[in-house]
Parts: structure tokens; sequence; C-alpha cells
């Protein structure tokens, strides 16, 4: 077994780096470069001091060549090269002269800059608005003209074959796809306008509509598939953790700029029908979903199953009964079903894909790795690596006892093994997933007589970074080790725990309608633990905190872009044991929070959803502020926080006592957070629903909406995409987007 070195091996001489450094001593006559070499280069030391200048300048003015193509032009530049085509930000998205960064981006988006010109060329047609969804708010769409789906009466002489017709109840597939975005079928007239503010209306002459999708497709490659053993040996899902969820299609590209989208260029849930009919466009490697079965049936065990072994079948029930030697499959629900004399023997892998809002917790999706500073000893993990699991690393590594280490899991795939990690003092290991790969880690009950869980004893000094995995199964417990250099009271090591890009499921396991296993068990257990905790971009359950409250300061916890779900109202998403305070000081920032917190103070809560009661014990210490936080909670000083505000406008408006309380009870109703699931597991988990208030829509510092999905910037998109709907459509028309995810 071997192992990889990462940077460099030995000290780094002073005078490497940029070799353009010496390139003005190189320009010097040999005989001055002597008589510099004879007086220790101090002449070459100045040069490296001048030529750094040089460098300097000479990559301003290339950078500058670069900002004058849309395409590599910095972000600063954009907005002056949008000025140039005559591009106008949309006011309605935000004031975009003071926003940088991702906000920016999104007010003023590249790709609407570069094609803006074609565009003006387009305008007036169907296709353009399914191209600016994509150019300005980053979403597929799909154009229809709502006209087209009216039903009237034919002329004999002038006929029209193209219009649809009204319902045939022996088209099935017509009438599942009614009232969609593919709908077929024809429609009475509605006079209530398109982009009405309440009552809307679609099937009118004038009326245009943008079927928009927000949820992406993710995909799942060569996992394994989960056996619902409760049910039979014969019954399977496509998730490794057991629940149902909906298979998505993986978006084909539109060649045509003239095309209209179909089901097989957008990310959708795919339809049992649809995938009955042409089970080629869905099936394959490569494409939407993949079934594996090595040796199976007598089948290649390099390939995927064939298709003709596939039946389309509705599984709710289970009962569906296959015929020797093939495998019927529920794409609505996730599920496949075999012959039950006709097991596959040697595992099952399958590859799919699922919807999720964002990159947030373990998937394979690209994100930045980050690579520890100074020499870095790397071991990878996987089926054709040194390493074929986490244990034979973790015993290399612990005889090799590194500094400064990488445990790297180099594809997707299970993991079901014991983990129990000791950190030295002042060592650092990271333990992730490589890019775009999805590493589950499931612990099991391996002891009889002892709990079970991935295990961390953290030294003082040291430093432990959990990155893009997912554990199931068992909580991660992190210990910390008595800090007997300091002798201080309440003295805090320089150790910290970071988790970025992970997913620790809530309850530790779900079943099939995403429901938790252990719903009253934590996923995070922090014990004696004098170090700083970093949560990044993750999903956790709920956090226990085990701390000496009298001995040591409370330890800081940092939560950013993170969702921390205790699965339940009545539970505690952040606490210690026997529902106590935690001897912790909270940072959160930009995250949902389901679930009671309670926590010594928090020192900065910002843009946050917290949808149950917070309740801190200091409450001089800190501020909330952009946050929704549930009436009757006992929290530090708020600024600009709801319901607070929405209170406040009421009692300035009305004076009544009586009325006064009436119209408070109703705007605490409106106000609260209408989200689109609050299970984990489901595609629209934490994602804010339809009819959710604008003051939680907008409420956040920036306009944005509040909670996990913040980053996202939808309601800018929004804005931004309906201004440009209305700027290219004929006058006359009514133009309107319908979120269809």
């Amino acid at each position: 077994m071997t192992t990889t070195t990462i940077g460099p091996a030995a000290p780094v001489a002073a005078d490497t780096g940029d070799p353009r450094r010496d390139r003005l001593y190189a320009l010097l006559p040999a005989i001055l470069r002597m008589r510099d070499a004879e007086r220790g280069y101090p002449l070459k030391a100045l040069l490296q001091i001048i030529a750094e200048q040089v460098n300097v300048v000479e990559d301003d003015i290339a950078r500058l060549y670069e900002n004058w193509f849309i395409e590599t032009a910095d972000d600063w530049a954009v907005p002056y090269l949008g000025d140039l085509v005559g591009y106008r930000p949309a006011v309605e998205a935000g004031p975009a002269g003071s926003a940088n960064g991702p906000l920016g981006r999104v007010l003023i988006p590249r790709r609407e800059i570069a094609n803006l010109i074609a565009s003006r060329r387009r305008k007036g047609t169907l296709a353009l608005l399914e191209q600016l969804a994509n150019d300005v708010a980053g979403w597929p769409a799909r154009a229809v003209e709502f006209f087209k789906l009216l039903g009237w009466a034919q002329h004999v002489n002038h006929l029209h074959l193209d219009r649809h017709r009204t319902a045939d109840l022996r088209q099935v597939e017509a009438l599942e796809r009614i009232d969609g975005p593919f709908g077929s079928l024809a429609h009475s007239v509605d006079v209530r306008r398109l982009n009405a503010h309440r009552t809307r209306g679609r099937y009118n002459l004038p009326s245009v509509g943008a079927f928009v999708w927000r949820l992406k497709s993710y995909s799942v490659t060569a996992m394994p598939a989960h056996c619902a053993e409760e049910v039979g040996p014969h019954c399977f899902t496509f998730s490794v953790l057991g629940q149902d969820t909906p298979l998505y299609v993986r978006p084909d590209p539109e060649t045509d700029p003239t095309h209209i989208a179909e089901e097989l260029n957008l990310p959708v849930p795919m339809r049992r029908r649809a995938f009955d009919r042409r089970p080629g466009d869905y099936y394959g490697a490569g494409r939407s979903l993949a079934i594996w079965a090595e040796g199976w049936a007598g089948f290649p065990a390099d390939q995927p199953v064939p298709t003709f072994a596939l039946i389309p079948a509705d599984l709710s029930s289970w009962h569906y009964a296959p015929p020797a030697r093939h495998i019927a499959v529920d794409p609505v629900l996730g599920r496949l079903v075999f012959p039950r004399g006709q097991l596959p023997k040697k595992g099952l892998r399958v590859s799919y894909h699922y919807g999720f809002s964002a990159d947030m917790g373990g998937g394979e999706y690209s994100r930045p790795l980050i690579q520890p500073r100074g020499t870095v000893t790397l071991y990878r993990v996987g089926e054709q690596e040194a390493y074929r699991r986490i244990g034979d690393a973790l015993r290399q590594w612990t005889q090799d006892r590194p500094p400064s280490a990488v445990i790297e899991l180099a594809a997707s795939g299970v993991y079901v093994e014991p983990l129990n990690i000791q950190l030295g003092a002042g060592q650092s290991l990271q333990i992730r997933a490589a890019d775009r790969a999805r590493a589950v880690i499931r612990i099991i009950d391996w002891q009889t007589d002892l709990p079970d869980a991935f295990a961390v004893a953290m030294a003082p000094d040291s430093r432990l970074t959990l990155d893009g995995l997912l554990v199931t199964g068992r909580p991660v417990q992190i210990t910390g080790t008595a800090d007997e250099g300091t002798g201080v009271r309440g003295a805090v090591c320089a150790a910290e725990l970071v988790i970025r890009h992970c997913t620790l499921v809530p309850g530790w396991d779900i079943d099939c309608n995403c429901e938790p296993g252990r719903p009253a068990e934590p996923s995070l257990e922090l014990t004696n633990l004098r170090t700083r905790v970093r949560i990044e971009h993750s999903i956790v359950g709920s956090i226990q905190v085990h701390e000496d409250e009298v001995q040591i300061d409370p330890i800081p916890i940092a939560i950013s872009d993170s969702i921390i779900d205790a699965t339940g109202g009545s539970r505690q998403a952040i606490a210690a044991p026997a529902s106590t305070w935690a001897h912790v000081t909270l940072t959160i920032r930009r995250s949902t929070v389901f679930g009671i917190i309670d926590v010594h103070a928090i020192e900065l809560a910002e843009n946050c959803l917290f949808n149950h009661c917070v309740n801190v014990a200091r409450r001089q210490i800190g501020c909330m502020r952009f946050c929704y936080v549930p009436p009757g909670c006992r929290t530090p000083r708020r600024y600009r926080c709801q319901p607070d505000g929405v209170i406040a406008a009421v009692k300035d408006r009305v004076t009544d006592p009586i009325k006064q309380a009436a119209e408070i009870a109703g705007e605490l109703l409106r106000v609260r957070p209408q989200l689109g699931s609050a299970r984990y597991g489901k595609p629209t988990y934490a994602q804010l629903g339809p009819g959710c208030a604008p003051e939680i829509v907008r409420g956040a510092d920036d306009e944005s909406e509040m909670g996990a999905f913040h980053d996202l910037f939808q309601p800018q998109r929004e804005a931004n995409l309906r201004a440009r709907l209305e700027e290219y459509t004929p006058a006359g028309m009514d133009v309107d987007i319908v979120f269809e995810s």
C-alpha cells in the first residue's frame, strides 16, 4: 500500500516561485551577473522586486484585453459591456449598481447580455421566451400559447388539423397531462387574465405562459439499491436510504433555437406511461436511469439489464409479480420488483436522477475542494484504488501519523463499516468524497453490548473536516480530550471541526414515506469539545451538546447555508441532554431550522427561517436580523424580523384593541412560512411554497428569500424574468410565469 504526498516534500528555497521574477536579471550582461554573484546577489534581489511590479502591470494589461469580450470579462466589466449594446437592468429585480458577487451576477446576467442582439432580432417569437428563462433566470422552461388550446368550431373552407380536440376518455396519456405544460386537450375560453393579481386564468386568446422548473435534476451513478426486506427480498428502491423518490429526467440539450422544449429536454418527474411507450428515451447508460444486476438471468454483467426486460408498473402496493427474466419498475415511486424465484445474487446497482433545489448535502455535484496547507498525505479509497475500504486507509493513517492527511473516497458508493478515529495533538484529517461523487457511510449495529456511531476523538489543536459525505444509520459523535497543558479555566483550544456539503440524515434513517426512523435521536453529538464548529451547505439532524457549563466557556458553532432538522416541532434542533440549554454561542446565517433551539447565546442570526421556537439564556448578547422567529420566543434583540414587522404595522394602523387582536392573529397566520415539504427525502424539502407571504419571500437584507436557499436569489430571478417577458412579448399579449416546481 502506498500513499501520495501533495505539496513540497522539502523546504522551498526563497528565490523560487514565479519564473518571471528573474527575467530582468537574465537580460543583464554575463559580466555583471558574475560580479553580482561575488557580492551575494544584491542586484538580483533588487531586480526581482522590480520584476514583481512589472508582472503586475503586464497581467493587468492582459486582463484588460480579456475584458473586451463578454465570455471572459470580469464581473465588474459585464455592466459596461451591456451598456454598449443598450442593456438596461430591470428595476423590479433590485438595485444592480451596488450589488456584487453572486447577487450581481443574478441582477445582470452575463448570458442575457451575450445574446441581447440576437434576442432583439427574434422579438415576438415563442421559442425566445424559453431562451429568456434560461439566460435571465437560469431556469429551464417551456413556452405555451394558450389560444391554441381553445376549443372552437372548424370552418369547412379553412380546416386547422393541428388544433387540439376535446377530451377523449380513451386517450389516457392526454388526460394524465391535462392542465399541465404538455397538455393537448382543448378548453373553453377563460376571460380572466393570465397575469391577474388575484385569480388567474389561462385559456384565452392573448395568454402566453412560460412554465419554469426551479428544481434541478441531480444524478446518482452506479449506487447499490436498497432491499426493502420488510416487504420481501424481491422488492427494492432506487434510493439507498429506502424512501420512495420520484425519478427525474436527465435533460437533453435542445439543438435548434426554434425548438419548443419537450419532456426529455426538461428536469421533470418521469411518468409511467411515457416510460412504457418510449423506454429507450429514458433507459440506458448515460440516460435518466439504468439498472445493473451482475450475472442475473444470463444478461451481460458489464452492461445494464436490457430494455426489453423492464416492465413499467404501478408498485404502490408492491403486489405486481413480473414474469421470469423481467423486472417491474415504477419511476413515479422509485421502486423495483424482481421475480420471487429469480433474485439478484451478486448485488444490484442503479443509476438515476432525483430532484432537489440546490447544491446542498452529499451529492454528485461540482463543489470546491478545500486543500489543507503545507505537505498533505493523500489516501484514496475505492475499488480501483490502493485502499478498498475507509478502515484500510485509517489503519495506514494511524501507522503513518502524518501531521496533515486527506482520505478521499474516489467514486460514488456505500461504505458499511465501523469508524473510530483518534486525532493527535495538532493533527489534521479531512475525510471527503471526490468532486462529483456521492459517498454514503452507513453505520449499522456492529456491537451487541455497546452503542455504534461514527466516533471521533479530537485532541487539542487538531482539525477534522467532513466534506461531501452522507451519513446514515447512526450519529456522528465528536468527543474532545482534556486540555491539560493550558491550566486555564475556560480555555478554548485552536481545534476546529468543519462539516461542509454533508448530509447527516435526520432521525438516522427514513422509511418509504420519508418518515424518520429514530426521530428523537440526534445526528450530531458534541461531548467535552473545546473547539470551533463550522457547518456549511449541509443537511443535519438535531445537534446535541454535552459540555461542562461551569469549567469552560461556551463553544462557538457557526452554521451557514444549511438545514437543521429535528424531525418535529416539539423536538429540539440544538440543545443539551435532558432538554436543557446547550452550552453554545451560536452564529447562524442563511439557514432553515425545524425544531426548537435552546442555546446559551446567539451572537448573530441573519436571513434565517426558524420554524419553531428559539430560546437563549443570555439575551444581552448578540442580535437577530431579517429572520422569521415565531412569537413568544426568548431571543436577543431583533431587527426587522417577522412577524414583528407585520405586528408593528397593524398596531400603527388599528387602534381598537379587539380589531387589533383579530388582525394580528390573521397576520400571524399569513406570514407563517409555507413550505413545499418538511420531510427530508422529498424533492421540495425546505423549499418555500407558492402561497408564502412576500415578507418571507423577499424578507432578507438583500430582498432575497429567508432560509437555506437564500443564495439562489429566486425572487430577483423571477422579477428580472417577468420584466424581460413583458419587454419581448408583442403588445396586447398577456404573459406570465407558471412555476411547475
